[in-house]
């Protein structure tokens, strides 16, 4: 809105989390200002905003960890902003499984998962007035499926009857000719609609989603009966495309004799990751590097390559773009400590070697300017100048790398 000046006098209306002042200036308009010491010395304790609607409920909730705050309880509601760990919020309604409608402290309202991947109830829910219905009605989708965003989707027609067993293809017609959609993960609930033959069953997920995975029971376990189609009849199929048995062009996901081998495990691919990147080491360094040749990389240019190589996954080509993609597809750690071996891990500028010179970073609202891929013990493998060797390993802690680190988190 404008700079605040040197000398300026303002009113702190609370502090919403370890990096930002709410603040009213002398012509009573309000904003957020940093927290840091460099740019507000507070005189005394926060004022209360005589103007401001206090939240209805007192917080029954707690942030777990990053998660995104919607306009409406679907993944496709507009993103307000990502709620922080440890931020308190209160739930004033359930209004699907998988959406809650929630008021943070500066009493702004959306919606954020259900998952306790991501929120932690801590008190009861308030019920609605006169025993009404929640705030929204209609369907919404999950926050996540394995910790990744879903699509908007009608709430499934049946109730699950079926657990995944091992990663498995879910796929838009019964062949392995059909495009994948996703990966369907390990424990994810599905209901199983159809057995198509005896290679393929048409499944519905959590949020909605139809299409066809494996009948092998390396893949997929039926935990209650496939109901009868409408009007007696056998199962019909949920797409006309034709089902092949093993061994042909349209086999099913990896039965004795598929041409189709099984999915990796995670720790596999993350180390084909690492394998396929580690194989650049010493590329040159060019910044804004073509993304159709591996004779450089700039640091995105490199992750993307890696993965690419390894898993046949194509990552957003900028480092800015990966971050937000691995905050919609995994939990995310601001310490870095806690990262994993293969996880993604993004940096700010440089501002010089110092860590004062960071302490004012809001790790998810300043700008990456940097990726790596996190190798365990404090390792990167990155690239970011020709002068330092192209593609290397550095150490993070103890130097910039660490007063510059926002987040990590995985990309599979």
């Amino acid at each position: 809105m404008r700079y605040l000046k040197k000398g300026e006098s303002v009113s702190v209306l609370e502090e919403t989390n370890s990096y930002w002042l709410q603040v009213r200036d002398a012509s009573g308009q309000i904003g957020y200002i940093s927290s840091s010491s460099k740019y507000v010395n507070l005189t005394a304790g926060p004022t209360e905003v005589a103007d401001a609607p206090a939240p209805v409920n007192a917080a029954n909730a707690v942030i777990v960890a990053g998660v995104s705050f919607r306009t409406a309880p679907s993944t496709s509601g507009e993103r307000m902003r990502y709620l922080q760990k440890d931020e308190l919020v209160t739930v004033t309604s359930q209004v699907n499984d998988y959406w809650y409608a929630v008021t943070d402290a500066n009493g702004q309202t959306g919606y954020v998962s259900t998952s306790s991947k991501y929120i932690k109830l801590t008190g009861g829910i308030a019920a609605s007035e006169g025993g009404g219905s929640t705030l929204e009605s209609g369907g919404s989708s999950s926050e996540g499926s394995s910790s990744s965003e879903a699509a908007d989707a009608p709430a499934p027609v049946n109730a699950a009857n079926a657990v995944i067993v091992a990663g498995v293809s879910f796929r838009t017609a019964p062949s392995t000719s059909g495009e994948r959609m996703r990966y369907l993960q390990k424990d994810e609930l599905v209901t199983v609609t159809s057995q198509v033959n005896s290679y393929w069953y048409a499944v519905t997920d959590a949020s909605g989603q139809s299409g066809y995975v494996s009948t092998s029971s390396q893949y997929i376990r039926l935990t209650g009966d496939i109901p009868a189609p409408a009007g007696g009849g056998s199962g019909s199929e949920l797409s006309s495309t034709p089902s092949s048995a093993p061994g042909s062009s349209g086999n099913a996901e990896a039965p004795a004799g598929s041409d189709e081998p099984a999915r990796p495990s995670a720790s596999a691919q993350v180390e084909s990751v690492i394998e396929a990147g580690m194989k650049y080491l010493g590329t040159p360094y060019e910044y804004g590097s073509s993304r159709s040749t591996t004779t450089t990389f700039d640091c995105s240019d490199f992750v993307r390559q890696a993965f690419k190589d390894a898993l046949g996954v194509t990552l957003p080509a900028d480092s800015a773009s990966q971050g937000e993609y691995v905050l919609d597809k995994s939990q995310v750690t601001t310490d870095w400590k806690q990262l994993k071996r293969g996880d993604l891990i993004f940096f700010m500028s440089y501002k010089g070697t110092s860590a004062s010179l960071y302490q004012s970073k809001d790790p998810f609202n300043t700008r990456i300017s940097h990726v790596g891929i996190y190798l365990g013990d404090g390792q990167v493998l990155h690239t970011y100048s020709n002068e330092s060797g192209g593609v290397r390993v550095n150490s993070i802690q103890g130097r910039h790398w660490e007063y510059r680190f926002l987040y990590g988190g995985s990309a599979l």
